[in-house]
C-alpha cells in the first residue's frame, strides 16, 4: 500500500512523536492529530528535514470533542488510509477518594469514547480493505491492576478487550483488516507529570516511582514491531520492560448460535 497515509493521535509528544518519527524513517507519509499545533508543526518540520521524500500531514483538533469526531475522520479519509493509531491518551494516579470528578469523565471521553468512536469509523469502511491495520494503545495496566490506578486501569482494560474483541471479529468474519492493540509499561515521556500532577517526578535510578522504564523511543520501536507482525498483542512486562508479541489474552466465548 504505498503512498499511503498512517493517522497516529496524540502525535505531539511522547509514543506518538518518537513512532511519527519511527515511522517517517520507514517512509511512510504521515498524518499527525493532536490539540497542539505549534508542537505538530515543529515536528512535521523536523521529520520533513530529516526525510524530505515524505509527506506530513497536521491537524490540531481536541479529541474530547466526541460529536466532532465524525467530521474530523472524514477530513483525515480524503487521505488514502494504511494504518490508524489511536495512540491519544492520557491517566490519573491517585486514590479514587482524591478524583476529580470532571477529571475523572476528560479521561474517560478521550481514553474510551474517543477510541471507541474512531475504531467503528475506521472498521466500518476498512473492514475489507487489503494491508489496514487498526492499532489501539492500550497500556500494561490494561492487563493487571496497577496501585492508585483503578480508574485508568478501567478505561485501559477497556482498550484491550474492545480491540482484542474485534480482533476476533474480524478473524471469524473473513476481514481483512487487522485490529492490534500495543500494552506499554512505564514509559519516559509526561505521562506521570499529568497523571499524578506532579512536574517533578523523575526518571532513574534515583526516582522515587520509575527506576525502570523504556524510553519513548524503545516503545515506538516495539510498536513497530507490533505493526510488521502477525500477532494481535504486543504486551510489555513491567518487571523486565521487554516486549512479547502474543495472540489475544482475554477468553474469547465463541457463540455458537444467534
Amino acid at each position: 500500500m504505498q503512498n499511503k497515509y498512517i493517522v497516529i493521535t496524540g502525535a505531539s509528544a511522547g509514543i506518538g512523536e518518537a513512532a511519527a518519527k519511527l515511522f517517517a524513517s520507514k517512509g511512510k507519509n504521515l498524518i499527525l492529530v493532536a490539540r497542539r499545533e505549534n508542537q505538530l508543526n515543529d515536528i512535521k518540520a523536523r521529520i520533513l528535514a530529516d526525510f524530505p521524500n515524505i509527506d506530513v500531514v497536521v491537524k490540531a483538533f481536541d479529541l474530547s470533542q466526541i460529536e466532532r469526531l465524525p467530521e474530523l475522520y472524514k477530513d483525515l479519509t480524503q487521505y488514502p488510509i494504511e494504518t490508524w493509531i489511536n495512540n491519544a491518551g492520557f491517566g490519573i494516579l491517585e486514590t479514587v477518594k482524591e478524583h476529580d470528578i470532571s477529571r475523572v469523565l476528560n479521561m474517560i471521553k478521550l481514553n474510551v469514547e474517543a477510541l471507541t468512536v474512531l475504531s467503528v469509523l475506521f472498521v466500518k469502511d476498512f473492514a475489507d480493505v487489503d494491508g489496514a491495520k487498526l492499532i489501539n494503545i492500550s497500556s500494561a495496566a490494561g492487563y493487571n491492576i496497577a496501585p492508585l490506578a483503578s480508574t485508568y486501569c478501567g478505561t485501559k482494560y477497556f482498550v484491550s478487550a474492545f480491540s482484542e474483541g474485534l480482533a476476533h471479529e474480524m478473524n471469524m468474519t473473513g476481514a481483512k483488516l487487522q485490529v492490534k492493540v500495543l500494552a506499554p509499561a512505564s514509559t519516559k515521556t509526561d505521562f506521570a507529570k499529568t497523571a499524578m500532577q506532579d512536574d517533578s517526578i523523575t526518571y532513574g535510578e534515583d526516582s522515587q516511582y520509575f527506576s525502570k522504564f523504556n524510553t519513548a523511543e524503545e516503545m515506538a520501536g516495539f510498536l513497530y514491531e507490533l505493526y510488521e507482525s502477525d500477532k494481535v498483542v504486543g504486551l510489555v512486562n513491567h518487571d523486565t520492560f521487554t516486549l512479547s508479541l502474543l495472540e489475544p489474552q482475554f477468553k474469547h466465548l465463541y457463540q455458537v448460535a444467534r
